[in-house]
Parts: structure tokens; C-alpha cells; sequence
């Protein structure tokens, strides 16, 4: 079950950013950076025993200054509150854009339509594939 998190950065589209949690590791998470009804961005974040590196996709452009606010609202929201200590917050940010998620099954699939052999189910399960 994904864990909804909010703060109360403002980012373009209106809204309050939430992060909507996709995935939790023993030493990282994902998450779906939502602000009203927009996806603005996915973030993993990795805690190490010194640092905390995050990985910011942007899905809308953004000025350097939402950015920076953007981050800061993950620093507070998502970092601190996991409760690991941590010399520094290291964040890569890149702007991209989703093209589709794809699973096991799917390429079990296609590799039996390409004739490659396989036991499969049968079934086409590319997931979580949306327009931009």
C-alpha cells in the first residue's frame, strides 16, 4: 500500500506536493512526487551509512527555484523523516518523461510471439503505460 506523505511546498501546477511511496528497500524508497492533480516527478532516494543520495526525475519543467523548494520539501518530508543520520543530502536531478513500466510477463510474452521459446502465461501485462 502506498504511503502518502505531504508537505506544504508549492510547486506550479497549484497544489500541495505529496509523494505517493511505490517501493521501500531495506536501504532506499520511490516515490510518485504529486502535486494537486499533476505528477511532477519520481524520486528514489538511497540511505548509505554517511550520505543520502536522491535521484529526481522530473516530469514537467520546472524553474531552478521550484527545484530547489521541490528538493528542500523532499529534504523535510521524506529524508528527515526516516530518521537516518547523514552528513549530506546529494540530489541528480534529470527531466524525462515515462514511456511505459514493464513487467516479467511482458517480455515472457513478446519472447514467445518472437518465437524464442518459453513458458508463459499467456497473458500481456505491460503496466502503468499513460500518455504525456
Amino acid at each position: 500500500m502506498a504511503e502518502r506523505r505531504t508537505t506544504s511546498t508549492a510547486v506550479q501546477p497549484s497544489g500541495h506536493v505529496r509523494y505517493e511511496r511505490q517501493f521501500r528497500t531495506p536501504n532506499s524508497e520511490g516515490y510518485l512526487v504529486i502535486a494537486g492533480d499533476a505528477h511532477l516527478a519520481h524520486l528514489d532516494v538511497h540511505f548509505t551509512s554517511t550520505s543520502v543520495y536522491g535521484t529526481l526525475v522530473l516530469l514537467v519543467d520546472l524553474p531552478e527555484d521550484q527545484v530547489l523548494d521541490l528538493i528542500e520539501g523532499i529534504d523535510e518530508a521524506v529524508v528527515l523523516s526516516a530518521e537516518v543520520p547523514r552528513d549530506d543530502f546529494l540530489v541528480t536531478v534529470f527531466r524525462g518523461r515515462q514511456t511505459g513500466l514493464y513487467s516479467d510477463d511482458f517480455l515472457e510474452e513478446r519472447r514467445e510471439r518472437r518465437g524464442e521459446g518459453g513458458e508463459g502465461t499467456g497473458r500481456v501485462t505491460r503496466i502503468g503505460r499513460r500518455p504525456n
